[in-house]
């Protein structure tokens, strides 16, 4: 409580209580969903299912997230919402529950929409806020709110291997709690962005109204940006979803084994994401997502043809290079739309999730009908999609003039 209050400081320096108290809370978030997708094999074993069947588990929590997110930032650009961050999280939390003592796969799927749904309304709004405690460093202030999120998808793994593997579907349940822990520390936070927006002296409506001309100015970059996401997302789809199953097949590695690996290129992710925003300060925007996404091509071109020690190996510098792009884009995003930061950051989250879930789906398709080695055969190429950065606009002097 003592580090919240001190953390207030409105429209002032950089607010890193509060940062920090907002990344908790997104690890907490993603925790419930690296816990679903790490649990793919148990629901593939108790269910009988496929590689599609197991692809649309991931499109419904996806989609579900990538329609609302848009939704609900261009809504709370009109009327913040602080503390619908708990309500988000508490979502969540019900959702693993339902996952835990699903007696049927169609009510995992209803459990994966339903966890769509907490992310869609946590992300926006905390998005947003990160912004706003940022004192003007944004890359570095989304950095530090997403790599929450990324600690707490890389845990997952973890966790199923040494808690939920042992025991048993049923143990998803008790992480349940965590979520509802976040729900209470968002609570807190969700007071501190309320008092950060009364401080605010012009209403949030003008604000949403001038960012209306900017936004016809700017629809090639954002289609950039999105055409930039779907390289991204698809490519890391293949892992999230298929990397264990990747290694059982290709080189006969246990499940054990696998879900260690799967967290070795989860938690290179997570330092990419810390990296990406703060160089993004430094050097621009354009820079480190031209460098990210196409950087990493002669990584994924080899990655298929490789024995497993070089495998984990090139799946780090993967996760590590390819995730600096999602905060310099996000940033980079708002910074082209600076008044719309609700819509532009739930359109980007819903970007990511929906991507994410359509290159689940595609790819269990094409797994079913080929193999797991031909995918990542496939997707090794997705990357060459950042050849488009080049076409990017810079917007450095853009972002100091918002400030």
């Amino acid at each position: 409580m003592t580090q919240l209050a001190a953390g207030r400081r409105v429209g002032g320096g950089l607010a890193l209580p509060i940062l920090f108290a907002a990344s908790v809370c997104h690890l907490l978030n993603d925790a419930t969903q690296s816990l679903f997708t790490a649990s793919y094999p148990l629901f593939k074993s108790g269910f009988d299912l496929n590689f599609a069947q197991i692809g649309a588990l991931t499109l419904a929590y996806q989609v579900s997230a990538s329609i609302l997110q848009p939704i609900i930032g261009l809504y709370t650009d009109r009327h913040p919402a602080p503390y619908s961050l708990p309500i988000g999280m508490g979502v969540s939390a019900a959702a693993l529950v339902t996952v835990a003592y699903a007696p049927s796969y169609l009510t995992i799927v209803a459990g994966a929409a339903l966890l769509g749904v907490g992310s869609s309304i946590f992300h926006p709004e905390s998005s947003r806020l990160a912004r706003l405690a940022s004192g003007g460093a944004h890359g570095l202030a989304q950095s530090i709110f997403q790599v929450g999120g990324n600690i707490g998808s890389s845990i997952g793994p973890l966790v199923v291997a040494f808690v939920i593997l042992p025991g048993g579907r049923g143990r998803l349940a008790w992480f349940a709690v965590l979520a509802l822990c976040g729900a209470v520390i968002s609570g807190r936070v969700g007071g501190w962005y309320a008092r950060a927006l009364d401080a605010h002296p012009r209403s949030h409506a003008a604000k949403f109204r001038d960012g209306g001309r900017a936004a016809q100015n700017v629809r090639w970059p954002m289609a950039i940006l999105a055409a930039l996401i779907f390289s991204k997302y698809f490519y890391i789809a293949s892992f999230t979803s298929y990397y264990v199953f990747y290694l059982e097949q290709r080189f006969q590695a246990t499940q054990w084994t696998a879900q260690i690996c799967l967290f070795v290129f989860l938690g290179a992710v997570a330092i990419g994401t810390v990296i990406g925003g703060p160089v993004g300060d430094r050097i621009g925007r354009k820079t480190v997502i031209w460098g990210s996404i196409l950087g990493v091509l002669p990584f994924t071109l080899i990655l298929p043809y490789v024995n497993m020690p070089v495998t984990i190996a090139l799946s780090a510098v993967i996760g590590l290079i390819l995730a600096s792009a999602f905060p310099a884009i996000v940033v980079y995003a708002q910074e082209l739309v600076p008044h719309r930061i609700g819509m532009v950051s739930g359109l980007f989250f819903g970007l990511a999730f929906g991507m994410g879930g359509l290159g689940a789906a595609v790819l269990g398709v094409l797994a079913d009908a080929t193999s797991v080695e031909f995918v990542y055969k496939v997707c090794a190429f997705l990357p060459m999609i950042g050849i488009l950065a080049a076409f990017l606009p810079e917007t450095r002097t853009r972002a100091k003039a918002a400030r």
